[in-house]
């Protein structure tokens, strides 16, 4: 029995018999909840609406939409948490001085975290835990990336003689595009296969954006934008994703070259996009809610993170998903919806043939294949993605779940009011 099935065995014997949705779906005092969800627009590395805007100050915009959408008094607001993955120093000094900018008093604490690409998720899950242990009242969960400024060769480490010599620890820094072309022929992942669900992520991002399905999750910014034709610095409002494209087909992306190999499977068109982009979410317990009159949007029930091979990183939604499902008590037909991020189709396509989802009950609006996927900022993001379609659809649980650079997976359960 592997590790991970031993402590899915383990957490299922911990937490006893199924609960089921009705349950996880009772209104309870010291429930986590959700007050506001948002994100800005994701826009294309280098040449999209955020290309000229520093990463701090998309941090800033979505901190002081959170202040506007739910008029908490930023005073109340004790622990802000901001993943991020490229940012020299991990971002925190930067990080503090946008809380600041934003309208937080200097009571409020900022820290940055970098659990690759989990580390927006990572992020709100330690403020949920920061809260359920009375650590703090009211926090903010965030995440952010400028993949246009600080994505490139200089953000991997060199690695010292002792690393490089022992081989599991070696394949940590293998390109994510080669390890999961090796995946892809390794789990039998087709090409057809891959280019299929990469144009549906895209006709059904296209369709939800068409229909305004995104206005409500997105935060319009003003920002500086220089005009690459003419140099000309102008100010653009992005509202919308930028890397949507009409006319995607699976017979479109087969005539684009493979990336990684000759023979191989993987391409731009198959692959999350390269993107820059900010989230944030509000949380504090139900009782905190009432009390401060916050409009509760939804709640979060329960997480996992575990460790894969890193030469299987690709296969960690497949490793967490059930583990977070134990924990909550439900099982996989309970769940509504579920946002994984598209890190590359082979990845995303094995996990759920394997974990037996139904497609249409995954990224019903697209996912990063389609509109991006800005590392730091995806976990966030999933959530106000998430809340948004199962308020608009009537449904209550869901879940959103990443694969993580290095080899590990992270998932979380929430559930809608």
């Amino acid at each position: 029995m592997s590790g991970a099935q031993q402590r899915l065995t383990q957490v299922a014997s911990h937490i006893g018999p199924k609960k089921g949705a009705s349950v996880i779906t009772e209104k309870n005092p010291d429930d986590i909840v959700v007050t506001c969800a948002l994100r800005t627009a994701l826009t294309k590395g280098g040449k999209g609406g955020f290309k000229d805007t520093a990463a701090a100050d998309l941090l800033a915009g979505v901190f002081k939409g959170v202040i506007d959408r739910s008029g908490i008094d930023p005073s109340l607001v004790e622990d802000i948490s901001v993943g991020n993955v490229l940012a020299p120093g991990g971002g925190a000094t930067e990080f503090r001085a946008a809380a600041l900018v934003a309208g937080f008093p200097e009571s409020t604490a900022v820290k940055s975290l970098n659990r690759q690409c989990s580390s927006g998720l990572q992020a709100i899950v330690d403020i949920a835990n920061a809260i359920k242990s009375d650590m703090i009242e009211v926090g903010i969960g965030a995440g952010v990336e400028s993949m246009t400024t600080q994505y490139g060769p200089g953000a991997v480490t060199e690695f010292s003689d002792l690393l490089e010599n022992h081989e599991e620890a070696a394949n940590c820094k293998v390109p994510m595009g080669v390890l999961s072309e090796n995946m892809a022929k390794d789990r039998n992942v087709s090409r057809a296969t891959q280019d299929a669900f990469a144009a549906a992520s895209y006709q059904k991002a296209l369709k939800a954006q068409k229909a305004g399905l995104f206005n409500e999750e997105i935060l319009p910014l003003d920002v500086k934008w220089t005009d690459p034709k003419t140099n000309e610095e102008k100010t653009i409002t992005v509202k919308a994703d930028d890397g949507i494209r009409d006319g995607i087909t699976p017979e479109s992306l087969g005539k684009i070259r493979p990336a990684f190999a000759k023979d191989g499977s993987i391409h731009a068109g198959n692959a999350s996009q390269i993107s820059d982009g900010a989230a944030a979410v509000l949380l504090m317990k139900r009782s905190t809610a009432e009390r401060l009159g916050q409009k509760i949007i939804g709640k979060f029930v329960s997480a996992s993170v575990v460790g894969v091979k890193p030469l299987l990183m690709g296969v960690g939604p497949w490793k967490a998903i059930p583990v977070a499902l134990a924990k909550a008590g439900i099982t996989k037909d309970d769940v509504d919806i579920y946002e994984i991020n598209e890190a590359f189709a082979s990845q995303c396509v094995w996990c759920l043939n394997e974990l037996g989802l139904p497609q249409e009950k995954v990224n019903p609006k697209g996912g990063a294949i389609a509109f991006g996927h800005p590392l730091g900022c995806t976990g966030a993001r999933q959530i106000s993605t998430l809340f948004s379609e199962l308020k608009r659809t009537n449904k209550k649980v869901g879940v959103t779940s990443m694969c993580i650079g290095t080899g590990m997976g992270m998932a979380a359960v929430w559930v809608a009011e």
